[in-house]
């Protein structure tokens, strides 16, 4: 409801496609910059805690940006500092929240929880976006803010009362920061399987994504739904992201995951092509839904082999490095998307995403074959396949990205 009210306050205010950008960008931007010092805190330090803070901040700028809408004062360059100090707390929410899945459920039903957790998220992408379409066009965007910091006390009551069996050691106190940061590149780097997943990961943010930034755009001038419209657009979207997930949650093993990571990444440009082509406001909606279908298959299937790969002792470094490639290089596609917009129009800037979406699907399915034996390894180390470390392995590996 936020992010919704949010794109609507700042459009209602200037009318501008590239602020719309420039907004986004505010916001994550610090996630990219800081997310790597948020990765090594969630491996040093207690990451139940560190949620805990982290949602009590959020909480606090979502009242502040209430109470600046509700009493007619606030100003572009409100929501834009409001932005960035929440992305300064997503920097460190992100790594220790992902991490954090493993500390919940255990190893066993990772890939379950993820996509679960996925569900959760886009379920509420359903609810959200229609309710803050309904809410803004009523009362205004103030309401939406006050709600969302309301619903803050929920989660911060609903995190003191978790019990954790599976909760992770921190670290020993004594190494560097910096070095624990460049180790948990390092990993990322120079693990192929890792490397190709988040730069995929990285290109797709990129080029593709920066769609929801547009979308204002989209409601308003193209499709002509308003703030409403809006809020349907953005609903139907989730509730394609909500049915890629629940097909995640259904899953038993990571056999084939990889395939769907490329088939979801070519299907997600697919899909955005011919969104950017529709001029009619109920075929729009329709191919969002395999918009965020195919997106949220991309996003929790990479989540899932990343996660079932990396070591524990660097889960939340190397989700940090997944933070910075998945939010942190959306900054730079919306600014970029915002700005091309300006020139060429919304509906073209998201067809050319399209297109670059899949062309890096293809690049990535054909070099997809080289990775797998290193990714089969990686995922026995961690105990995901069939439960036998690597060196009691006696008949052929089964486990296929």
């Amino acid at each position: 409801m936020q992010q919704i009210a949010q794109s609507w306050l700042v459009y209602r205010l200037t009318r501008s496609s590239a602020l719309l950008g420039f907004v986004s960008f505010a916001g994550q931007i610090p996630v990219f910059v800081l997310a790597a010092v948020g990765g090594a805190a969630a491996d040093r330090l207690d990451r139940h805690r560190i949620i805990v803070w982290t949602q009590a901040l959020s909480m606090a700028l979502a009242f502040v940006l209430a109470a600046l809408t509700l009493s007619g004062v606030v100003r572009v360059w409100h929501v834009f500092v409001l932005a960035a100090l929440l992305g300064v707390v997503n920097a460190f929410d992100i790594p220790a929240r992902q991490a954090f899945v493993v500390d919940m459920v255990g190893r066993e039903d990772l890939m379950n929880a993820i996509a679960l957790n996925s569900s959760m998220v886009n379920g509420a992408r359903v609810v959200g976006p229609a309710i803050a379409g309904a809410v803004v066009a009523a009362v205004g965007e103030g309401w939406c803010f006050l709600l969302n910091g309301l619903s803050y006390i929920a989660v911060i009551v609903g995190l003191l009362l978790m019990r954790l069996p599976h909760a992770h050691r921190a670290m020993a106190a004594g190494r560097s920061a910096v070095a624990d940061i460049i180790e948990g590149f390092r990993f990322s780097g120079e693990t192929a399987p890792i490397r190709a997943l988040l730069l995929l990961l990285g290109v797709v943010s990129l080029t593709a994504m920066p769609y929801a930034v547009l979308m204002p755009v989209f409601a308003d001038d193209i499709l002509h739904g308003g703030a409403t419209g809006l809020g349907l657009l953005m609903g139907a979207s989730g509730i394609g992201a909500v049915a890629g997930a629940l097909s995640l949650a259904a899953r038993r093993g990571f056999h084939g995951l990889g395939r769907w990571v490329a088939a979801a990444t070519f299907s997600f440009g697919i899909a955005l092509l011919l969104f950017a082509l529709s001029k009619t406001f109920w075929l729009s909606a329709a191919l969002l839904v395999p918009v965020g279908a195919a997106m949220m298959v991309q996003m929790a299937a990479s989540n899932t082999l990343i996660q079932a790969m990396v070591p524990d002792a660097l889960r939340g470094r190397v989700m940090a490095v997944y933070s910075m490639m998945f939010m942190g290089m959306a900054p730079f596609g919306a600014v970029f998307a915002g700005s091309v917009a300006e020139r060429i129009g919304a509906a073209q800037t998201v067809a050319v995403g399209g297109l670059v979406c899949i062309a890096a699907a293809t690049v990535f399915a054909v070099r997809l074959p080289a990775h797998r034996v290193e990714a089969r390894q990686l995922i026995i180390a961690q105990g995901l396949a069939g439960g036998d470390p690597p060196q009691e392995i006696t008949v052929p590996l089964r486990v296929r990205l």
